[in-house]
């Protein structure tokens, strides 16, 4: 997916897509959120724009494009993004190990 097929949402957002509340080198991962289907860079960014909760992208559709590279603009599933072992798929960039304390936020662990 090109990056310009794609607007990603967030504070006091680089070009890289990192925001205000996480802003690192490494923090330049975006997603797709599955409750309203727009990118945003963090779920704080989220929290802060949009009067709906959170849901995580449900196990059944791991196979979805949800997740974006700041540095290479690449999409990548979600998946995808969990096995790749903190780096793009593409491009090699390293991203934030710590990002993955919040999976549960962004996708659901019942594989039920």
């Amino acid at each position: 997916m090109s990056w310009s097929k794609v607007k990603v949402r967030g504070v006091s957002l680089d070009e890289e897509t990192r925001c205000a509340h996480y802003h690192t080198s490494v923090d330049i991962v975006a997603m797709k959120f599955y409750c309203c289907g727009r990118w945003y860079s963090c779920h704080t960014c989220h929290e802060e724009s949009e009067s709906h909760p959170i849901e995580p992208w449900p196990a059944s559709l791991f196979s979805e494009e949800a997740v974006l590279c700041g540095k290479c603009w690449h999409t990548m599933s979600v998946s995808a993004y969990l096995h790749a072992d903190h780096r793009c798929p593409n491009c090699h960039a390293a991203f934030n190990p710590g990002c993955q304390r919040h999976a549960s936020i962004y996708f659901s662990t019942s594989r039920g």
